[in-house]
């Protein structure tokens, strides 16, 4: 078990990285940092004597954070930026036919289990739709409309309110 990488090296993310309860003042699940997010490798050392943990340093948003080896990559090696990411909700920006028949309707919402990046006609998503788990290229679906802010109905500010 030798490490990959070494101080000094910068490495990217390949997957969202949440905290598991460990990061000092963020909650269980909350984002630390983006996937395609780099950084630098400011050290080095072992989880439970078998996994190689990267403590690195992500200038851009001033965290430190342990990664595990699989969850990084050379900064300089291919990388596909996507528009969305696990977990996400997107809507199909055209209807999808599975044999001939329509199973999913322009405009229905699925949510994204798996981003490909590897694809040779780009990224695409797995994406589970109501009753089905399609494979989607990124061009044929759309962001969820953000929600739109309302205006406190207070005579002494004029303070946007962000939507539940």
């Amino acid at each position: 078990m030798r490490p990959e990488f070494d101080y000094g090296d910068a490495v990217r993310v390949t997957r969202n990285v949440r905290d598991d309860g460990t990061y000092p003042g963020m909650a269980v699940g909350d984002l630390l940092v983006r996937r395609g997010s780099t950084g630098t490798v400011i050290g080095v050392g072992t989880f439970l004597q078998d996994q190689i943990i990267y403590t690195v340093h992500f200038l851009e948003i001033d965290r430190i954070i342990g990664c595990r080896a699989e969850e990084v990559i050379a900064a300089d090696a291919p990388w596909a930026p996507s528009r969305f990411e696990s977990r996400d909700k997107v809507l199909a920006g055209k209807a999808f036919s599975v044999r001939g028949e329509v199973v999913v309707e322009k405009g229905a919402i699925g949510e994204i289990i798996r981003v490909v990046r590897d694809m040779p006609e780009g990224v695409h998503y797995h994406i589970n739709f109501p009753g089905y788990m399609l494979c989607i290229p990124e061009s044929s679906v759309e962001p969820l409309p953000q929600p739109v802010s309302r205006r406190r109905m207070h005579a002494d500010t004029a303070e946007e309110e962000p939507a539940p």
